[in-house]
């Protein structure tokens, strides 16, 4: 008990943002001792961008004429940037939303090639129907980007019979990508970029409560966050691991701390547009940008990312027994849609 009131003592202080940003970018190579999710794998170099970087500055110069991404929270915040600035380099964005409108509108907004497409990520039955639209394109993916997520939602929910930030941040994700797992494979160099976020720390200390998806032995909000996301990393890491005999990769990345609509349920103190903390939203999407696209990266897999440089998870992120135990698990829990 003690443990859980310290950790809510200071998350509420106004320091949840500074937990976040916390990682710094540095090559694995020279500073930590990672453990690589596929052995013999390039290591991802240190580079020039900064916290300060851009999407736009981040792709500058290149052609993605040709290429394909789809990108999950296509409506607002970094996804819409990520497919805005994508869409300005030449690739055929499929932009996914909760609801039709919005996946219209968002598409509209932006210029370049675009395909709007519904995907509600707690309703599993209607990610099966996305996926098979976008199947019937016929068309490899190069870049599938899961960018969409919730945070901190102050009372228990749950779809799925699992608490609603695993469901919708980790759970729904997974069934989009296993159902184009194919299309993604079929690219020349196929890139899974899975949000993730330094708040994987804000998990509990075995990183996953296996006996406790559901909520019901105990709910805290960012708790169940940094679950999420810890969730969300070692399934890149496992999928990265799945890939290892194919061109496709899989990294995951921490975007920064950003002020967007996955914030609405932080308190006012740690939503001031002013703090030096924050980064602008086109410097938020640099690091999915960079990871999905640059040419640095080719091969480069299993690995997490913040600043648009390799960074250091915690140890749970690294745990390879967890990882497969969690894709077990949540192919048991989509059994039905896969």
């Amino acid at each position: 008990m003690s443990k859980c009131v310290s950790r809510r003592s200071v998350l509420q202080s106004g320091m949840a943002a500074t937990l976040i940003s916390s990682l710094p970018p540095m090559a694995f190579a020279e500073e930590f001792e990672y453990k690589p999710a596929v052995p013999g794998r390039p290591v991802p170099p240190k580079t020039s961008f900064d916290k300060t970087s851009t999407a736009e500055q981040v792709t500058a110069g290149m052609n993605l004429t040709g290429t394909t991404a789809l990108v999950t929270g296509c409506n607002s915040g970094l996804g819409l940037e990520t497919m805005r600035v994508l869409a300005l380099r030449g690739a055929h964005v499929i932009g996914a939303a909760r609801t039709t409108e919005k996946a219209e509108v968002a598409c509209a907004s932006v210029t370049g090639k675009t395909t709007p497409l519904v995907v509600e990520l707690t309703d599993l039955p209607g990610i099966v129907v996305a996926a098979d639209r976008v199947a019937d394109m016929n068309i490899p993916i190069d870049m599938l980007i899961l960018n969409a997520g919730i945070m901190a939602v102050p009372e228990l929910h749950r779809a799925n019979g699992v608490e609603l930030q695993f469901a919708v941040n980790h759970l729904g994700h997974f069934l989009l990508e296993n159902r184009l797992h194919d299309q993604v494979v079929a690219a020349k160099a196929g890139r899974v970029v899975v949000l993730s976020s330094g708040a994987h720390r804000w998990a509990p200390p075995e990183g996953i409560q296996f006996d406790n998806l559901s909520g019901d032995k105990g709910y805290e909000p960012r708790e169940a966050y940094g679950q999420s996301k810890t969730a969300n990393g070692l399934f890149s890491r496992e999928l990265a691991r799945r890939l290892a005999d194919t061109s496709a990769t899989s990294n995951s990345l921490h975007p920064g701390v950003i002020m967007t609509n996955l914030d609405r349920y932080m308190p006012p103190r740690d939503r001031d547009p002013n703090d030096p903390r924050f980064k602008s939203i086109p410097q938020g999407a640099a690091t999915q940008c960079y990871v999905a696209t640059s040419s640095d990266l080719d091969g480069v897999t299993g690995y997490y990312f913040s600043d648009c440089n390799p960074a250091m998870p915690n140890d749970n992120m690294q745990n390879d027994e967890m990882a497969a135990r969690l894709w077990e698990v949540s192919e048991e829990l989509v059994a039905d849609y896969l």
